[in-house]
């Protein structure tokens, strides 16, 4: 995974170079990696099955002013091969500077879009069924334990990478400048079949703790019911329009 001869600065270019979402990590943090003096890399976890490839390194880097920082890197493909034991020959990197985006992005991966079964077939009984799962109740959430870590920035780098027309707008992305504290919990994960396509469907709601001691979601959809299969990010301000959404999902793709 890392080149022992190879520099800090080409190391950090070579990340950020193969990252597909790399836009996203906030400018404070690449301004503090152009300081990097050395750096560190490790695998952090794994997983492998008939369907996927997932591997977690965990890159540290000694900074200037004497701190470290670390990224995360997601790689990740479909099976190789069996015949030949290899890697797969096509592999998506992600980089998270935040542990818990990590994680969740990993869960995402190996929980919804591909290790879930797919079901239904072509026809309407099979869309019927599609759309009773999507829009199926909720089970009863576990109690939030908030977790202070940014959580600003957090609620800023999730409206930013929403692709929907409706996003919560500027009252929503001011309000969520207070926040200091938020919770992630996945809600729903399926992959099923839409317009004769493998498509992944996944609901996480970002809880915050705002300064005034109230609470505030965002609820986002990321699914790969696009025409060219592609990961897309959705960001709704309540429940029912991001189900709404997913609904309308299979029906229009």
């Amino acid at each position: 995974m890392s080149d022992p001869y190879e520099t800090t600065e080409q190391h950090l270019e070579r990340l950020l170079r193969r990252a597909l979402n790399s836009f996203e990590l906030p400018d404070s943090t690449v301004d503090r990696l152009g300081t990097a003096l050395a750096h560190s890399s490790s695998l952090h976890s794994s997983h492998h099955s008939s369907v996927l490839h997932r591997e977690t390194y965990r890159h540290t880097f000694l900074l200037a002013d004497g701190s470290t920082l670390t990224l995360w890197e997601l790689v990740h493909g479909g099976a190789a091969d069996p015949r030949f034991r290899t890697r797969p020959t096509l592999q998506h990197h992600e980089l998270y500077d935040d542990e818990a985006d990590a994680h969740v992005a990993a869960a995402r991966l190996a929980g919804s879009f591909h290790d879930m079964p797919v079901f239904g077939e072509e026809g309407t009984q099979a869309d019927l069924e599609t759309l009773t799962v999507l829009m199926a109740a909720p089970p009863a959430p576990l109690p939030r334990m908030y977790a202070p870590d940014n959580s600003a920035d957090h609620a800023r780098r999730v409206l930013r990478r929403a692709e929907n027309g409706d996003v919560p707008g500027e009252e929503t992305a001011r309000l969520l400048r207070t926040a200091f504290a938020h919770h992630i919990t996945q809600i729903f994960g399926r992959q099923c079949r839409v317009d004769g396509r493998d498509a992944g469907f996944t609901l996480y709601e970002h809880a915050f703790l705002l300064l005034d001691g109230s609470e505030t979601s965002l609820w986002e959809v990321e699914h790969t019911a696009t025409p060219d299969g592609r990961h897309m990010c959705e960001v709704y301000g309540d429940e029912q329009a991001a189900r709404e959404a997913m609904e309308n999902r299979t029906r229009i793709c």
